[in-house]
């Protein structure tokens, strides 16, 4: 591990020394020899020892169907048990579970974070089952960014969550591709570094497993999609990754389980027809796969990350945000005057927004204003009309007053006569009695 850093870090200090001789030479300035040892010659150790000092980091996401072998070859490949979780085929929509562990070997330090694709391909409907995913890596590319972006900065202490490496386990039914892992290895390509490995090699015989590798890699091409090739241009690995790119996608076979085979123990799964040695190259492709993804690759995937993936989301992220480096005339803009022009134009448009705004207002009063007058004019038509009315009723009322007073006055003259009649007659009566007496 140590050695590998130090050839990174040398061919990358030799790029460095060849592009400075070349700046060097265009100045003007010249080359000269050392008289004798100075000691800067020890800066990829200085690297080397404060790389280990500060520790690595390394994320997988694993994609396959549940009880595919996710977890158990994540168990085999770091020869740990991680902590799993039993997760049923009735999930409604997929989920992410991600877990982070610190892992040692000798003195190398890793932080090391599993996500594990909960109910990938258990929905009736498949179609938005790659959206979570999507959704899960955009939100790591945010956060690092929204980190970066930050006016103190801590990049040296945050924990980078970014997928690394994606290990997608495709089911070994020896025909095809699922249009479902097309369409979620198209959609991810651009995002993270795509390993397709074929799970639980040893349900299919040789010569259906190789036919099967070829017709993967061939639908792979056919629909454009792009995975991850192990990178050429280090002299020192470059033979091996090229013959490796070769036994892509990876027939692999987990356990954590231990065979007696001879005279020693060997990670295996034991059969009634036999033994397959997960360590055996000619029975899968594990030690391939670990060879690749851990031994010789992890450092490149980690740059890929962040080179390719990372800067694609954050040249489109600030694309949208308005930002560019040329103007129209093709001529560079900092930073600085891309912010003042959108500071500009967004006050422009804010400008624009608040005269809208107070037009509307403005506008949104004289329609008030009107529907309160011509409310206002019924409520007077209508209080002339009561009013009207009131005085109608009124007459007629007094009419009516009139009318009775007048009979009232009629009945008590009738009444006054009837009375003084009524008396007068009493009056005879008596003085008829008073005669007849005598």
């Amino acid at each position: 591990m140590r050695q590998r850093i130090k050839t990174k870090i040398r061919k990358h200090l030799g790029w460095t020394r060849l592009l400075g001789a070349i700046c060097d030479s265009d100045k003007g300035v010249r080359s000269l020899s050392l008289a004798g040892h100075v000691g800067f010659d020890s800066l990829p150790d200085q690297l080397v020892n404060k790389s280990i000092c500060q520790g690595f980091c390394f994320n997988i996401l694993c994609i396959g169907e549940t009880g595919i072998g996710k977890s158990t070859l994540m168990d085999t490949l770091f020869n740990t048990n991680f902590e799993n979780f039993e997760s049923s085929h009735f999930e409604p929509q997929v989920k992410l579970r991600a877990q982070t562990y610190d892992l040692q070997e000798s003195n190398v330090r890793l932080r090391l974070t599993v996500v594990n694709t909960v109910g990938f391909g258990d929905q009736m409907n498949k179609q938005e089952s790659y959206q979570p995913v999507v959704d899960y890596i955009d939100r790591q590319f945010e956060s690092y960014l929204q980190e970066e972006l930050k006016i103190k900065r801590s990049l040296h202490n945050y924990h980078d969550s970014r997928v690394h490496a994606c290990l997608y386990f495709i089911s070994p039914s020896g025909h095809s591709l699922k249009s479902l892992d097309l369409v979620t290895m198209k959609k991810l390509d651009s995002k993270v570094n795509i390993i397709p490995v074929i799970a639980k090699a040893d349900t299919i015989s040789k010569s259906e497993l190789h036919k099967f590798k070829i017709k993967i890699m061939s639908e792979l091409v056919s629909n454009g999609v792009q995975i991850y090739q192990f990178p050429l241009d280090d002299e020192t690995v470059a033979k091996v990754n090229t013959t490796m790119n070769g036994h892509l996608p990876f027939a692999v076979v987990g356990s954590t389980e231990e065979v007696a085979v001879g005279n020693k123990m060997v990670k295996a799964r034991q059969y009634p027809w036999g033994v397959v040695q997960v360590e055996n190259e000619n029975h899968c492709d594990f030690v391939k796969l670990r060879e690749m993804l851990i031994c010789v690759n992890m450092e490149d995937l980690r740059e890929q990350t962040h080179t390719r993936h990372y800067e694609l989301y954050r040249r489109c992220k600030l694309e949208e945000l308005g930002f560019k480096d040329t103007d129209s005339e093709c001529k560079p803009v900092s930073l600085q005057q891309t912010y003042e022009a959108k500071r500009q134009e967004f006050l422009v448009e804010l400008q624009k927004r608040e005269d809208e705004m107070r037009q509307m207002f403005v506008q949104r009063v004289k329609e008030k204003e009107a529907e309160l007058k011509d409310a206002e004019r019924e409520l007077q038509g209508r209080f002339e009309q009561l009013k009207r009315l009131h005085a109608e009723e009124k007459a007629a009322l007094e009419e009516k007053k009139r009318l009775l007073d007048e009979d009232q006055s009629s009945f008590g003259k009738r009444k006054a006569a009837a009375q003084l009649l009524q008396a007068q007659s009493l009056t005879a009566n008596g003085k008829k009695d008073k005669d007849r007496k005598k």
